[in-house]
């Protein structure tokens, strides 16, 4: 039995159970099987999805903050509207974004769960550069895109807080995961099982955010 024939068995299955338990992606079971290896999420959480188109990251991590919990999710594609989650379309570095952000936080649009002073307990970030074909260029992307959503991280999670990142694995990586383990008390590199055995996607998690 081939290898490329297990793993294309394992993908038609994380598919098929997108389909069957109406999820957006085949995504939200990374999302899913990190929180439960790691303990990631929790029941009232706050959460920043960056990259988050079509939005499985954004249903999983609803479910997994429950209804207490707050999820924005920010991209630069339009997402269908969600059930129980912020949607905002741009990009998350410009001015307009972070002042939506801002708003659903702490302004009249957080509504009954508003909390005062409320920080983000979690950025997760799915993003992918567009593809060229050349591993080393998507490779140096990727890492720049991650090192857009780490600064996203550090100007809003609270003392404590989690951080997860898709990368492309790469020679680039080792120096970004140094600044991951000098910035929160644990970290780690993770395949979920859930990715396909031929990608060069790797997770990293960051918990226990370092402000000092």
């Amino acid at each position: 039995m081939s290898k490329n024939w297990q793993a294309g068995r394992r993908q038609d299955h994380y598919y098929h159970r997108a389909k069957s338990e109406n999820y957006r992606s085949r995504a939200a079971f990374k999302l899913l099987q990190m929180s439960e290896r790691y303990s990631i999420f929790k029941e009232g959480d706050v959460v920043i999805d960056l990259g988050a188109n079509p939005g499985g990251w954004c249903q999983a991590a609803k479910q997994l903050v429950g209804e207490e919990g707050l999820v924005i999710g920010i991209d630069l594609k339009p997402i269908e509207p969600l059930k129980g989650v912020h949607l905002i379309r741009g990009d998350a570095r410009l001015p307009r974004v972070k002042k939506e952000v801002n708003d659903i936080l702490f302004g009249e649009d957080a509504g009954e769960i508003r909390i005062k002073d409320r920080k983000v307990n979690l950025v997760v970030s799915d993003m992918s550069p567009k593809i060229s074909g050349n591993y080393s260029t998507d490779h140096a992307r990727s890492i720049e895109l991650a090192e857009l959503s780490l600064k996203f991280a550090e100007e809003y999670l609270k003392p404590g807080g989690g951080y997860i990142v898709k990368v492309f694995d790469g020679d680039m990586t080792h120096e970004f995961f140094q600044q991951i383990k000098r910035k929160f008390r644990m970290s780690k590199r993770h395949s979920p099982i859930a990715s396909r055995n031929q990608s060069s996607e790797i997770y990293i998690i960051g918990l226990g955010y370092r402000t000092h």
